[in-house]
């Protein structure tokens, strides 16, 4: 008998926050084209949501994400490489274009297209353990889902050429030093949550937050 795989998202609701978790831990929680279209579901039925204020994201082990699945990359042909990686765009900028708060709770690994991802949220915090990595350089690819314009806005120009051009890996305490990262805390998720509570304290209809947390600072990140 063979195994099935897991989803390869999990999602859990709790009062008013959604915890999207990715699921398959044992191949690194890529962001295959079947979790991307999934996740693309479930940020479709959340996002719509009056009840729903905050949206975590969140991977499973030691695992955030890992990025695109490399073997089934190279089974694309240009059209279908191109439609794959329009998909990513698309769907990250509906993540950072989101009414409600968005979170990364980066809980290791965090690589490629799931730095993308994390990039893509409002607010991102990270495990002690946490590591951070763009690794294209060593295959001879670059990401096409964003992360080429959001991470210069983030940490600058001169180190977001940097983790392109030489792959190295970054702990959550570099991370936070540069500004990649709002906070680290363990267990991740409490620490996620805690922002949420703090956020939903300061927050009011006519604060302009929740303008300010999905406007231009995130938008046009194709």
């Amino acid at each position: 008998m063979i195994d099935e795989d897991p989803p390869p998202i999990v999602t859990e609701i709790t009062g008013s926050i959604a915890i999207v978790r990715f699921n398959r831990p044992t191949q690194r929680n890529p962001l295959s084209l079947d979790t991307l279209q999934e996740l693309g579901r479930t940020t479709s039925a959340l996002f719509p949501r009056n009840d729903i204020q905050a949206v975590i994201f969140i991977g499973s082990d030691d695992v955030f994400a890992s990025g695109a699945n490399i073997r089934e990359l190279a089974q694309l042909d240009s059209k279908a490489a191109l439609k794959f990686s329009r998909l990513g765009q698309e769907l990250f900028q509906t993540i950072a274009d989101a009414r409600q708060i968005t979170i990364a709770a980066i809980n290791g690994y965090c690589m490629g297209g799931g730095l993308d991802l994390a990039l893509g949220c409002d607010i991102r915090v990270a495990s002690k353990g946490a590591v951070f990595s763009h690794p294209g350089a060593k295959l001879g690819i670059i990401t096409g889902w964003g992360g080429t314009q959001r991470l210069p806005r983030v940490i600058g120009r001169a180190r977001a050429l940097e983790f392109f051009a030489t792959a190295r890996r970054y702990s959550s305490a570099d991370a936070l030093e540069m500004g990649l990262i709002n906070r680290v805390g363990d267990p991740v998720i409490e620490c996620a949550i805690e922002c949420v509570r703090e956020a939903s304290a300061l927050a009011s209809p006519s604060s302009g937050i929740e303008q300010f947390l999905s406007g231009n600072p995130q938008s046009s990140g194709q």
